[in-house]
């Protein structure tokens, strides 16, 4: 497979560039490229431009060649809102999200979260979390990065959105399937709890903000699982599988 790396900053039409640093140490340390290696860079803008490597020394440059513009995103856009969890589940929830295509995700504090973080923690781990993305998007193809938004309250998040989107929340003892919700027709984000679940004042607050609940089948799904779950059978339903 030819590598991809993600270049923060606008790539120009052609010519030689030299890799930002982080780009370069992986390209030539890490995956040990050899030189005149086949490489494709994107800066986050949808497109793509085929490059070949250029090592000179320690240095690592990039000849840019054809650019091209391939339709990778969903046509949904899907927000995962999802309650911190243990350090380990959040970078696996983040990975998988962007890979099937969540717009962006949010991570947000829950009365029930094993995982509590603000200050310059949560500022480090947001940092972290960005990184996952970026790695992600590298692996799965996608040119443009989802937004991972810094950690906030829950209730900051209901009631920001709350005229403008779609919230659903899973419950295993909804009436209503996931299948009769029909297609998205704006943001649909997806309320997920942390380890022990969103609790009585927190699902109340989802109900006064207008979030359908809505069940995935008899079976408790753990919170790594749910989202997942949920991004996945949204997609099959009415986006891009």
């Amino acid at each position: 497979m030819v590598s991809r790396f993600f270049c923060p900053e606008p790539l120009p039409e052609s010519g030689e560039i030299p890799l930002p640093e982080p780009v370069s140490h992986h390209a030539l340390r890490v995956l040990r490229l050899p030189d005149d290696a086949p490489l494709v860079l994107f800066d986050g803008t949808g497109r793509e431009v085929a490059a070949r490597l250029v090592v000179r020394g320690k240095r690592a440059f990039a000849e840019l060649g054809a650019w091209s513009e391939p339709v990778r995103e969903s046509p949904l856009e899907l927000v995962l809102v999802q309650a911190l969890a243990s350090a380990d589940k959040m970078d696996w929830v983040m990975q998988k999200a962007v890979e099937l295509g969540a717009s962006r995700i949010v991570p947000v504090r829950a009365a029930r979260s094993v995982l509590r973080l603000s200050g310059e923690r949560a500022a480090k781990r947001v940092a972290h979390w960005r990184q996952v993305a970026v790695a992600a998007c590298e692996q799965c193809g996608r040119n443009r990065v989802p937004e991972i938004g810094d950690i906030v309250d829950l209730a900051v998040h209901l009631s920001a959105g709350r005229d403008a989107v779609e919230f659903v929340i899973l419950d295993p003892h909804a009436g209503e399937p996931l299948t009769s919700l029909g297609a998205p027709q704006r943001a649909r984000h997806l309320l997920i709890g942390p380890e022990g679940g969103f609790d009585e004042l927190e699902l109340a607050a989802c109900r006064a903000a207008g979030a359908r609940a809505l069940r995935m089948g008899p079976r408790v799904l753990r919170t790594e699982t749910a989202g997942l779950a949920v991004l996945a059978s949204m997609q099959a339903l009415w986006g891009d599988l």
